[in-house]
């Protein structure tokens, strides 16, 4: 009666290995990736993006796959924003990137091409960080300014830029929060006649 039902049990038990088996086999393939192969990257262990998590995007890239780690991880070409980040993604947040054919879909707006990276005069380089922002009275306007810190540069070096004139300047502003979450505004020029206003 016991070796019977044992038996059964066995049976019963290797019928739902074989099941679950089967249905994981048929909606889980194995990856097909290359070298060479862009791909997008899931932005969920993201912790450096700024902004509300459910505004961002869920993917990231396209990268290019310069390696593959086993079976399970691919080792991508990061770009520079994001090179602090460790390139290596397990395959189950990394999925294909498809380009765009432009001849399917004539009717589609293009999305406008990024622009290139400024060249201002007086600038050592590329921008590493944003420090501060300050407003300051010119010709009875105001002017929002920033203090900017470039790469390879000490901070005696830091100077001022309008937005306009700071190198990849909107890549650079959107992960600007200064301190406390508040605009520091300074007015380090008259704004009204005969005297200064500072805060």
């Amino acid at each position: 009666m016991c070796k019977r039902a044992c038996d059964k049990a066995s049976k019963c038990i290797a019928e739902a290995k074989q099941y679950n088996k089967q249905r994981w086999d048929k909606s889980h393939m194995e990856p097909d990736f290359k070298e060479g192969e862009q791909v997008l990257v899931s932005t969920l262990n993201f912790n450096n993006l700024k902004g509300p998590k459910k505004m961002r995007d869920s993917f990231v890239g396209p990268f290019t796959i310069i390696k593959l780690v086993g079976k399970n991880a691919v080792e991508v070409k990061l770009t520079e924003e994001l090179s602090r980040k460790h390139p290596a993604f397990p395959v189950s947040l990394v999925k294909p990137y498809f380009q765009t054919e432009e001849d399917k879909f004539p009717s589609r707006k293009k999305s406008p091409t990024p622009p290139d990276i400024v060249e201002v005069e007086n600038s050592p380089g590329l921008v590493k960080r944003i420090i501060k922002a300050r407003k300051i009275g010119l010709n009875g306007r105001d002017q929002r300014q920033y203090l900017v810190r470039f790469k390879n540069q000490t901070a005696d070096e830091d100077i001022w830029l309008a937005e306009d004139a700071i190198p990849d300047g909107d890549l650079h502003l959107r992960s600007f929060r200064p301190l406390g979450g508040l605009k520091i505004l300074i007015y380090d020029e008259p704004l009204l006649k005969g005297g200064y206003v500072s805060l």
